[in-house]
């Protein structure tokens, strides 16, 4: 969630507070540059694009630096550049050790950021794997095969 009538850099500080974020200044002007939102750190947040709201969502969720990220369809509103912006952030936390827990639609973008993959339907489990190896393709094959078979949501 995100206060319309802050400015981005006061919604960041509000939630670093609440995280008693450590060198809060300095991490606030950090996840801004991250996610390309530095140069609108004084615009308040009503005034932007879908984008950018969900830019400034993802500066929200890394600001206190936590282990564990829980990330639902994060790529949705991104233009080009910011999906790629995000799909750099995300390798660079996976490097750092993080574990991130991703939903998406998009099969390329998850096999790109995956070491697992896990596929629901009907909010079940049908089907858990190694993503390394997997192409796009198969994946796909895979989902429609279950989905079609009638395994799903057993």
């Amino acid at each position: 969630f995100l206060y319309d009538n802050l400015t981005a850099l006061e919604n960041l500080e509000f939630y670093g507070k609440l995280y008693s974020v450590q060198d809060l200044k300095e991490r606030t002007h950090h996840v801004l540059r991250q996610v390309g939102l530095h140069h609108r750190r004084f615009d308040l947040v009503r005034t932007f694009s879908r984008g950018m709201l969900q830019r400034l969502t993802i500066a929200r969720a890394i600001l206190h630096n936590p282990d564990l990220f829980l990330l639902d369809e994060p790529f949705t509103g991104l233009d080009q550049h910011a999906t790629e912006m995000l799909i750099g952030l995300l390798e660079t936390l996976k490097a750092q050790g993080k574990t991130i827990l991703l939903t998406t639609h998009d099969l390329h973008i998850g096999l790109r950021l995956s070491d697992q993959y896990m596929i629901l339907e009907r909010q079940q489990v049908v089907e858990t794997g190694s993503a390394s190896g997997l192409t796009e393709d198969a994946l796909r094959e895979k989902y429609f095969s279950l989905i079609s078979s009638g395994e799903a949501g057993q």
